[in-house]
């Protein structure tokens, strides 16, 4: 049975080795994505901000990835930003991914967030059809100031 829970200073080793290894193997630049960013070695201390949180899910004990939520830098404060959604290969196609953006969704509607953006790749299909699923669309350019400068498809959905 998946647990999904915040995540705790005993996970974020464990967390920065899956998220890297997902974005090697799906062939992700290394400059310009989540794999450059400085906090993905200290995932709990990056989300202990205000209207932030890291979810992750782990099965029988064994962390399989996670996905967080929090302000998207550079914009208006009524906008989130759900972030490094990654899933080991142990974990997809077993529906954890909505279950995933839904527990991420209800934390931004929580603290108030009217809007959640995100940015991907092209190739991240599998990635794309779950976000369209679940009520996502497509916009012509990125938002903020995320720092991705090699993801150049962003969706965005109304939490109202």
């Amino acid at each position: 049975m998946a647990i999904i829970r915040r995540v705790r200073p005993e996970d974020d080793k464990s967390l920065a080795v899956i998220i890297r290894s997902v974005l090697i193997e799906l062939g992700v630049p290394k400059v310009g994505t989540a794999y450059a960013d400085p906090e993905l070695d200290h995932m709990t201390s990056a989300y202990e901000k205000a209207r932030s949180a890291y979810f992750v899910v782990e099965v029988e004990g064994k962390l399989l990835g996670g996905a967080g939520i929090a302000p998207l830098s550079g914009e208006d404060p009524s906008v989130c930003e759900l972030q490094k959604m990654y899933f080991s290969s142990a974990a997809r196609g077993l529906g954890l991914g909505k279950e995933m953006i839904d527990t991420c969704l209800d934390f931004a509607k929580a603290n108030d967030f009217t809007m959640c953006y995100l940015e991907t790749l092209p190739y991240m299909e599998a990635a794309q059809k779950l976000y369209l699923k679940t009520g996502f669309d497509y916009i012509d350019g990125p938002m903020g100031d995320t720092g991705h400068t090699s993801c150049n498809v962003w969706l965005t959905k109304s939490l109202v």
